[in-house]
């Protein structure tokens, strides 16, 4: 029986890898020049995987602003491929060990399923809790993520893997991270390596396993009988107020121990019929509505693609791609008098599908 690493450096493995890397994506110079001499550079990866000299390189960093400023991180593409190499044979274990009502980043889940699950809670329970965590991404900690995946990896190879991934992106999120001082720390603990680049395919897998053990906290030791989760977003249903506001105590004190903080100021227990905010939507037992900053910024994204398309700058596809994408987003809500307010408003070429 082969080993887990024999598994990810397995040829098949880095070819599929690289195909799942490079999807979308084939018309940027990182893919493409990897791609031009792909059998090459797979046999020079598998080579530094094989004989433990592979090294990450340098991530390239910029900013995004919607729906909120954030760092992005893209590490080179031949990382890329070895991060899906390595995800493709971990995924299947982790999976096994979460929660069925953790949505993102996972095969058959995601944010409409997810936004399912949060509405049918709302029709059964009278109240909820919803909470995020302060500066997720650059508050992971890595002694505390090492941990957890070596619970469920006990391969020496693979975990050396794990680390230089872990290494190649400690301090990226630095000037993204606010120092916080749990209980028993001393001034030593602000140096902890911590945060995960927002950008890796391994930091939103990783994302998960790090929040596991809370989802089972929240499910098992406080016994809630509807909560779901969503990257750092969260719901807990309950018919009590009372219950909440206990397991909202509960919930600071857990992730105080994973070296994380709760908005708490933004966590409070609301009537599900009074309607919650949740993945860009306004949810209520009855129907959704879209929050009005996405059809904003959609008008003002769609304005500047049709003056683009119009000198050139984009193609038709582009274009069309871009209004297609918000269309099968937006779908899920009561949004078809806004969809036509909108693309109808503005000169959008004729196209062939309907919205």
């Amino acid at each position: 029986m082969s080993s887990i690493y024999e598994d990810i450096i397995r040829w098949d493995n880095l070819c599929s890898a690289f195909h799942t890397a490079a999807r979308g994506k084939r018309r940027g110079n990182a893919a493409a020049g990897f791609e031009h001499q792909v059998a090459d550079r797979l046999i020079n990866l598998q080579r530094d995987l094989s004989n433990g000299t592979y090294h990450p390189g340098a991530y390239t960093n910029f900013f995004i602003h919607e729906p909120k400023r954030r760092l992005i991180s893209a590490a080179p593409f031949r990382d890329r491929v070895a991060h899906h190499a390595l995800c493709n044979v971990i995924t299947p274990i982790f999976e096994q060990r979460f929660i069925v009502d953790s949505y993102a980043n996972r095969v058959g889940k995601g944010t409409h399923r997810a936004l399912d699950c949060f509405q049918s809670n709302m029709r059964r329970y009278r109240y909820l809790l919803r909470g995020d965590i302060v500066e997720h991404f650059p508050s992971l900690d890595h002694a505390i993520l090492r941990a957890e995946i070596a619970a469920a990896i006990a391969d020496e190879r693979t975990m050396g893997l794990v680390d230089a991934i872990l290494h190649s992106g400690a301090g990226v999120l630095v000037n993204e991270y606010t120092p916080v001082l749990f209980p028993g720390d001393d001034l030593f603990a602000l140096t902890r390596p911590r945060g995960l680049p927002i950008g890796n395919l391994t930091s939103q897998f990783w994302s998960n396993v790090y929040m596991n053990p809370f989802d089972w906290f929240v499910q098992r030791d406080l016994g809630c009988p509807a909560y779901l989760r969503y990257v750092d977003d969260f719901a807990l249903f309950s018919d009590s107020k009372q219950q909440l506001y206990a397991w909202k105590s509960a919930i600071i004190d857990h992730l105080a121990r994973l070296r994380l903080t709760l908005h708490e100021t933004q966590a409070q227990v609301v009537s599900c019929a009074d309607g919650a905010p949740w993945l860009g939507f306004v949810l209520y037992p009855t129907h959704r509505r879209l929050k009005r900053r996405n059809a904003v910024r959609f008008t003002q994204r769609l304005t500047r693609n049709l003056t683009d398309y119009r000198t050139g700058r984009i193609t038709f596809a582009e274009l069309d791609a871009g209004v297609q994408g918000w269309i099968n987003h937006v779908r899920y809500a009561d949004t078809w008098g806004l969809r036509r307010y909108i693309l109808s408003t503005h000169t959008v070429p004729a196209v062939s599908k309907s919205f």
